[in-house]
């Protein structure tokens, strides 16, 4: 009989903490006008959003360097997976019209027709990720302000901060 030596090397784990930083405001009314304005741009998008199987809307409007402000909403389709979101409906205009201009800010309102939605809605993980790709293209941060349909306002000062250790092109 052969008794075994088994040798258990213990590996040190490193614990890494990860911490998100947002402003909250109760109403658009303590912002600044220019920001008021491009919620409201939002809140006008999402009244033309599609979303019949849902009914819940999505509103998004950017504002590029140049100053041009870019809308989109969501658009559902019955093949469930063939939607798209409001985020990157404007995104992806914004890229195809505007490939060399920056994103400086985002604001999202989003919301049930079936219910009151007063907290802060932010991106899906899908669009997080889409508004990451072009966060690290532009080399830099995109302010993102997201509410419900009335009610807090919450600001992330780049997208990096709700999609912390971001998957890019630099791991490809």
């Amino acid at each position: 009989m052969h008794n075994a030596i088994v040798f258990v090397s213990i590996i040190p784990m490193k614990e890494v903490k990860i911490e998100t930083t947002f402003e909250v405001y109760d109403a658009i009314e303590e912002l600044a006008p220019s920001i008021q304005s491009l919620i409201k741009k939002a809140a006008e998008a999402r009244k033309k959003a599609y979303a019949p199987y849902s009914e819940f809307l999505v509103g998004a409007a950017l504002e590029l360097e140049n100053g041009e402000i870019i809308s989109g909403n969501n658009q559902e389709n019955a093949s469930y997976p063939s939607g798209i979101c409001a985020e990157r409906t404007a995104v992806y205009y914004a890229g195809a019209e505007f490939p060399n201009q920056k994103i400086l800010r985002m604001a999202i309102v989003a919301g049930s027709t079936l219910n009151p939605t007063t907290k802060p809605i932010p991106p899906c993980g899908a669009c997080r990720q889409a508004l990451s790709e072009y966060e690290v293209k532009q080399k830099s941060p995109m302010e993102l302000y997201f509410m419900g349909t009335s009610g807090q306002v919450a600001v992330s000062k780049s997208v990096e901060n709700i999609l912390p250790w971001i998957f890019d092109k630099t791991v490809l």
